[in-house]
This record gives structure tokens, sequence and C-alpha cells, in this order.
């Protein structure tokens, strides 16, 4: 029975396509694999894609290639027409200010028919995500916790990974989480509920180098540079990122938005249920693996 269950996407029409929003800040190779499978242009209509960074994203091209609009917004131009220099949340006024960003792009979305959004690579944290369910792709395993039950490989850019490298893990893997709104400097921007991970994407890093890879790390400064650190275990970092989009984002963020907006996910009583079609009754989920099959893997409960 799925009656006493929140199904998302449940109070969509059967009546019309599940349509979707694409965030991008860079690259878009994640924007430009989802937007080619075939399972999920299925299921799901791309209604737009959406940047923050219109002069060094791919939005525009990418726009032009699969004939979608393209609604930007570039956060530092935002930042500097507000009179300040960088986009930092680590004050009171640079929060202000991403508020007001958000609710600029809100109303720059508003006429959109959009039934959830999807973070592919998207920089810039933004409480868009009160509006409609967004889903968001994390270079990191977010299954991974501590002896109190906090995620581990949380964070921004490199860190992720750099955490992963610095702790002794033998791989890494891509998460897909459903992303939550986020406070002050950006708390909780990764507690969202785990959809689905990649499969492993194995390191080969000699104990000894992970030792100098820690003294690097202790030996930064305080405050993250522009642009990142810079130093061998940035660009160490940097490199394994651009390995795990290719073999971990790429295989695990098709299939959760697939299954997504084929309403294949719900809660109850703050547990996880999946099912592998609309026909087929809810099951606890546990933790499902996308990408070694057509159907998710379940890992354990």
């Amino acid at each position: 029975m799925n009656d006493d269950c929140r199904i998302f996407l449940g109070d969509v029409p059967d009546t019309r396509p599940v349509s979707f929003a694409v965030f991008l800040s860079g690259s878009g190779s994640n924007a430009e694999r989802l937007l080619l499978d075939p399972a999920v242009r299925a299921c799901a209509v791309p209604q737009l894609l959406v940047t923050d960074a219109p002069r060094r994203s791919r939005a525009a091209e990418l726009g032009k290639l699969f004939q979608l609009p393209v609604v930007a917004l570039d956060l530092r131009d935002f930042y500097r027409d507000h009179g300040l220099d960088t986009t930092s949340l680590a004050t009171a006024e640079g929060q202000r200010v991403r508020e007001l960003w958000t609710d600029e792009l809100r109303a720059r979305l508003r006429g959109y028919p959009i039934d959830f959004g999807v973070l592919a690579g998207f920089a810039a944290l933004s409480n868009i995500t009160r509006d409609f369910p967004c889903l968001n792709v994390h270079p990191g395993d977010l299954g991974v916790t501590d002896d109190a039950g906090r995620r581990v490989l949380v964070g921004l850019h490199t860190r992720p990974v750099e955490s992963a490298i610095l702790l002794g893990h033998a791989a890494l893997r891509s998460s897909v989480i459903l992303a939550e709104s986020f406070s002050g400097q950006g708390d909780g921007m990764d507690n969202g509920i785990l959809l689905g991970v990649s499969p492993e994407v194995r390191m080969n890093l000699a104990p000894e180098r992970r030792e100098e890879l820690r003294k690097i790390q202790a030996a930064r400064p305080p405050r993250r540079p522009a642009g990142g650190w810079h130093d061998e275990l940035f660009r160490l970092a940097r490199r394994e990122q651009e390995r795990l989009k290719r073999l971990g984002d790429h295989k695990v963020l098709p299939g959760v938005v697939r299954d997504f907006a084929r309403r294949c996910f719900a809660v109850r009583n703050d547990t996880l249920l999946y099912r592998p079609n609309p026909d087929a009754p809810f099951a606890p989920a546990g933790l499902l693996e996308y990408g070694t099959g057509p159907a998710p893997r379940r890992l354990h409960p």
C-alpha cells in the first residue's frame, strides 16, 4: 500500500509530462549527458537551462544545441552591483545579497512550467530549492558517516575529494541528493535525502604520498583563495574529481533523474522508499547504486 507515503512528484498531474530545469555553472558535461540520455527524455521534458556564470559556462552553447531557452543571472556581477567584491557567504551582507539574487532568479523563472530542478554542477548556493524539488549531484559518497552519524565527504569545490584522499579511501563515489535549503554560510547544504550513488571509482595512492598531502593540507592558511589552493593536493583532487565526473556523475545522475521523474521515490516516516517502476509497490530503498545496469543495485538496507 502506498497510501501512507509521500511520493515525490506525486502531485504532478498524469495528464501532462513531468518537466524540469537544468542548472549549471561550468563545462556543462553533466547537463549535456543528462539531456542526451534517451531514458530521461522518455519520461521528462527539459524546459530550460539556468546559469549563474553566463560568460564562463556552456549554457548558451547547450541551449542552442538542445533548442532550450537559457536564463542567465551572473552571480559575480550581481554582487558587484550591490557593492561587494566577493560572492562569499561569510558575512551577513553576503548572505543578504544571495537572497536578493535568488529572488531575482525566482522572478526570471516565473512562467516556466518547472516540476523539479537538476543542479548539474551548479556552484551557486541558492534557496530556489524552496520553490520546487532540486536534485544535486555531489562529488563525494554521502553515505559515508562518522561515529556520530554525520556525513564526512561534504563541502564545495574539491573539498569532498580532498577529504577522501586524506582519510585514506581507496575509491570515490558521486552522490545525488534531494537538495535542502541552506542558512548562514551554507550549513546543511549536503544534508538532503540521499537518492543514489555511483559505482566506485578507484584511486591508487601510496600511503607515503598521502602523508605528504596531509602536511600540505595542514600548512594551508585558514581561508581558501579565489580559484583554489593551487598546491599539489588541490591539483590531485581536481584531477580525481574530473575522473569521478566521467565515471561517477555521468552514471548516477541520469539514472536518479529518470527514476525521480517516474515517481519511483517516496518517503514514509523519514524512510526513503523506492519502486522499480510506477506500477510496483514501494519498499525501503536502502542505498542504491546507479550505473552497473538498467536498474539500480541495492548496496545495503
